[in-house]
């Protein structure tokens, strides 16, 4: 895979054929001339604001600067070694599926085991057969400060 130009040398050659200087670029698109430099230095990405800038002043879009900026990164990236095992350690999306688990659910299995379940939202939102363990412990204080009496 070829590497990409960074933004730098990309604004360098258009610095270069419009025959301006540094400073006065970043005095016609409002910003310090620091900014500048450090773009060109390799230093600082081009930001949307930026892109939004460059755009106006040499007529082409922020699109344009912002996709040299992202295959910049992408390249300076893809060449960590220890970036690209990450990457290669994650497992590819199947559609349905959730990750660490090979089967999926569906709905009706969901609501099958949740009726299973003691005290269990059902189906509709309803409580499954039976006395919820709160409820007995509820009823169980309750006779219990009655028997106190």
């Amino acid at each position: 895979m070829p590497k990409s130009q960074t933004p730098g040398a990309v604004l360098q050659s258009y610095i270069d054929e419009y025959q301006i200087n540094p400073f006065s670029l970043s005095k016609s698109i409002k910003v310090a001339y620091q900014s500048v430099t450090n773009i060109l230095k390799g230093k600082a990405r081009i930001t949307v604001h930026m892109a939004l800038r460059l755009s106006q002043y040499f007529g082409n879009s922020p699109k344009y600067w912002l996709d040299i900026q992202s295959a910049s990164e992408i390249d300076e990236l893809s060449s960590d070694k220890k970036f690209t095992s990450i990457i290669k350690s994650i497992p590819k999306a199947s559609k349905g599926a959730k990750p660490g688990k090979n089967k999926t659910t569906t709905l009706a299995e969901k609501r099958k085991k949740a009726a299973k379940v003691p005290g269990a939202k059902g189906a509709r939102g309803s409580k499954a057969k039976g006395k919820t363990a709160k409820t007995k412990r509820s009823k169980a204080k309750r006779a219990g400060r009655a028997a106190k009496k």
